[in-house]
């Protein structure tokens, strides 16, 4: 059954193996070649999305800092006013009076208050005091 086997058959049974070996190398290359392009793509889309994320990010980190910067200014002129505030260093002073005695009329006339706020001053020392 075998000896009828042409001489010639082996040889082109290995041609034939080593085309279809060199076809299909060939179209493996070719999709190699078609996800570089595709990854090289999407790797360059990403750059993009990354730069302009980056890019946004800095700037809302150089508008907190300039928002932190005013928070600060607004603070330190807030505790400049408190501390500055001639009616608080009034009262102030009307409580330190009613702790030594004295009575609505020196109120009013020392701190500069009128008499509704001299007896809400004294009224609210002497509820301290009880």
């Amino acid at each position: 059954m075998f000896t009828e086997i042409p001489s010639y058959l082996p040889w082109v049974l290995t041609a034939t193996a080593i085309s279809l070996v060199f076809a299909h190398g060939i179209m493996l290359g070719r999709q190699n070649r078609q996800l570089r392009a595709m990854l090289k793509d999407r790797c360059d889309t990403l750059g993009r999305e990354l730069h302009a994320t980056a890019s946004g990010s800095m700037g809302v980190g150089q508008r907190l800092v300039v928002c932190e910067r005013q928070l600060h200014e607004l603070r330190t002129t807030l505790d400049e006013m408190r501390q500055n505030d001639p009616l608080r260093i009034s009262y102030d002073e009307a409580s330190r009076l009613v702790d030594l005695g004295a009575d609505i009329d020196d109120l009013m006339n020392t701190c500069g208050i009128s008499r509704p706020e001299a007896e809400l001053v004294s009224a609210l020392k002497k509820r301290q005091a009880a």
